[in-house]
């Protein structure tokens, strides 16, 4: 596949279709045509996982890969697609300029997409609602954002893992119990009882089947944004099709396939972990030592939705992203000076007028 695939020419009048979330169809701006998005076949497909091992033995089928046209900011790094009428623009993550490169990335081809719900309008108006609930944000920045450019609808890639494992662990069961002691206190003895833990060693085994374990295959946004819009409800994911991609730029994945595994494998193991206190007992555990068996290991790199914004003000730049099916919001935390040295101005007045008073109710009194 190439970038071109994503443009899809109207039947009515030949301007390119795009996917309005609102309508859930691809939809012609220029005459009001409209034209589904799905047919019966792909509405019943299965989202099929891949085999992780036979993918980094390049034994993946030449139809699970792809080739795009993708161009990298220099200033952030992210990787997003362009259509071949762009040659200039900004980066949506961070509000640099860019020109457009020239060659083509060959990359595993997404399996699934969970398509924009939400409108640029209401992911607008989510991200303007959630600034105006900052108090000590600039108004300048506020009324930037509201009367701002667009918001940009970017397709975020994400690995999902599924894992068979088997745990072995060791660990410490701790049964908790008290004993009597007399104290003295204030010149007085009294009989207090003291908690104490009685540790006894144990060992076992444990498993747990994951199923869809979501990890960011991107490096462009701070993981603390993309944790935030969380979550997402994987049960909706649809077969992949480029028609949803009309109209919206995708991100390609700059976390390889080898990188997500390790970064799925510390969610797992903090499920494990959880798994083995439970199965050791007792009124308190410790887990000492973990050796986790992966039988079956499966993957799909899936595109999720998120409205962002990136606004230069001041010589400092502010992203906000939007969860693209609930309207979630995360952003950059902007702050203005003014507003907080008049709100410690204020303090200050406050607790200084009831100083004031105080001194002032203690000299009558006198």
């Amino acid at each position: 596949m190439t970038a071109s695939d994503h443009r899809f020419p109207c039947d009515q009048c030949g301007a390119d279709l795009r996917y309005s979330p609102d309508a859930g169809q691809l939809v012609c701006d220029h005459c009001g045509h409209r034209e589904p998005v799905e047919d019966d076949a792909r509405r019943t497909e299965t989202l099929v996982e891949l085999d992780y091992q036979a993918t980094l033995d390049a034994m993946l089928p030449e139809s699970e890969i792809e080739e795009i046209r993708q161009t990298r900011c220099t200033n952030c790094g992210a990787e997003f697609e362009m259509d071949e009428a762009t040659h200039a623009a900004e980066c949506p993550f961070c509000a640099t300029p860019v020109v457009t490169g020239t060659g083509l990335r060959r990359r595993i081809k997404p399996r699934g997409v969970l398509p924009f719900a939400l409108s640029e309008a209401e992911a607008h108006k989510a991200m303007t609602d959630w600034l105006g609930r900052l108090w000590f944000a600039p108004n300048g920045l506020k009324d930037y954002a509201r009367k701002g450019r667009r918001m940009e609808g970017i397709y975020v890639p994400y690995w999902t893992f599924d894992a068979d494992t088997t745990t072995n662990y060791r660990g410490q069961r701790g049964t908790v119990y008290y004993e009597t002691r007399r104290v003295t206190r204030n010149g007085k003895t009294e009989t207090v009882r003291v908690q104490r833990t009685s540790w006894r060693s144990v060992s076992g085994r444990v498993a747990r089947v994951f199923d869809d374990v979501l990890v960011l295959a991107s490096k462009s946004l701070p993981k603390r944004y993309t944790y935030a819009l969380e979550p997402w409800d994987l049960s909706l994911l649809q077969p992949y099709q480029p028609q949803f991609l009309a109209g919206f730029r995708s991100e390609g994945y700059t976390i390889d396939l080898e990188d997500g595994l390790i970064e799925a494998r510390k969610i797992m193991e903090q499920v494990i972990r959880r798994d083995a206190k439970f199965d050791i007992g007792g009124d308190r555990q410790r887990v000492d030592w973990l050796e986790t068996r992966i039988s079956t290991l499966t993957f799909k790199h899936v595109l999720l939705p998120v409205w962002l914004a990136a606004y230069r003000y001041r010589g400092k730049t502010y992203r906000f992203v939007v969860n693209g099916r609930n309207g979630r919001v995360q952003g950059e935390r902007p702050w203005s000076a003014w507003k907080i040295a008049f709100a410690v101005g204020l303090v200050l007045a406050v607790v200084g007028g009831l100083a004031a008073g105080i001194g002032y109710l203690s000299a009558l009194q006198q």
